[in-house]
């Protein structure tokens, strides 16, 4: 079988390993005779499960007691309305636009409190990270959001605001090592680096979440899965067992830190293509805030990159259009994508240029 250069971002690639792994015992998990998918949630070999998934969490992360680690359904749009639901409480609420994500976080938001942007990078078409933000008396909190893979740009590092921090880590969580006790709240879909869509973790610091809204419905509220360990309702058993798996992967590989080096490096690969193609691919982002999750670029002539797009599907580059709304090309080079694979990218990027001198 010929695996595809697997560049979507998001569903994405998975590390083959984790996939091979969970092939081998999809019929029959830990010695049950049934697949994983079949058992109930309640069941012992299940809670097993579920304890270890957060433990590898906490140490991964190196997530303190403080800490409440929650599995949610719903994706990073549910949670753009859940945290505005649970701490805005009518006070202003602080948004830092860099993208589409964090406009409809802020969009959501609007339905709860008094929310304002206390920073854009809108002016210059989101291909930078601000560095000012202007923040209101008696605000709440404000929201970032950690990288944009819309845009190709990234927080290199995070602000101190002084204020409880909400961040969206949905599409760079375990890509780097991330102080966690600098975040009041963390939230990430799963399907860039950690699994299939399905599941959202959320890191909730304690004190924090004891300032939430209860007068909402009883899923909207984070205390529901806080107090019932994430198991008020069927939680998303397969997605949190495949982010079980991919986080024993991420443990085997060396943990952030060394996938933090591999990501650089693999971003590299690209990102030198495009700045020595002599202005042939124009990066989107500036050079200080580039993701080294999702790489955008734009040909210099725009009638070929359809053409880039289709050669490169043909060779087995999967995923490298651009998003809908800005068109362009993208490369996301999420932890599960190999540096092989940014290699022959880079590679076919090169020669498609010296074809089209």
């Amino acid at each position: 079988m010929k695996r595809a250069y697997n560049f979507n971002a998001g569903p994405s690639a998975m590390p083959l390993e984790v996939l091979q792994e969970a092939q081998q015992e999809f019929l029959d998990y830990a010695g049950t005779g049934m697949s994983i998918i079949e058992m109930s949630h309640r069941s012992k070999e299940y809670d097993a499960l579920h304890q270890e998934t957060k433990m590898l969490l906490r140490e991964l992360m190196n997530i303190p007691d403080d800490y409440e680690v929650l599995f949610i359904q719903g994706g990073g749009s549910t949670q753009f309305l859940m945290t505005a639901a649970n701490f805005a409480k009518g006070k202003p609420v602080a948004y830092v636009n860099t993208g589409v994500w964090s406009k409809k976080a802020f969009a959501e938001s609007k339905r709860y409190g008094d929310a304002y942007e206390a920073a854009s990078s809108a002016d210059k078409n989101h291909s930078y990270i601000p560095q000012q933000f202007a923040i209101k008396p008696n605000t709440a909190y404000v929201h970032i959001t950690a990288n944009n893979t819309i845009y190709g740009t990234e927080y290199p590092v995070f602000p101190d605001l002084g204020i409880p921090v909400i961040c969206d880590m949905s599409s760079d969580i375990l890509s780097r090592p991330v102080d966690v006790s600098k975040f009041a709240l963390i939230y990430a879909g799963a399907q860039k680096n950690l699994g299939p869509a399905g599941v959202v973790i959320v890191i909730v610091k304690k004190d924090f979440l004891q300032t939430a809204n209860q007068d909402l419905p009883t899923m909207l509220k984070y205390s529901t899965f806080a107090e019932n360990d994430s198991l008020y309702n069927t939680p998303p058993v397969f997605g949190i067992y495949m982010v079980n798996k991919t986080l024993h992967w991420i443990k085997n590989q060396g943990g952030a830190e060394v996938l933090a080096k591999r990501n650089l490096e693999k971003a590299k690969l690209i990102y030198d293509v495009i700045d020595n193609s002599a202005g042939f691919y124009v990066g989107h982002a500036e050079k200080p805030y580039r993701s080294l999750m999702n790489i955008t670029f734009n040909l210099r002539d725009n009638d070929l990159e359809k053409e880039f797009v289709a050669t490169g599907k043909a060779k087995g580059f999967v995923g490298i259009g651009g998003h809908r709304l800005v068109g362009g090309c993208r490369a996301s080079t999420y932890n599960a994508v190999t540096k092989e694979a940014c290699a022959a990218l880079a590679e076919y990027m090169q020669e498609f240029q010296k074809k089209h001198k």
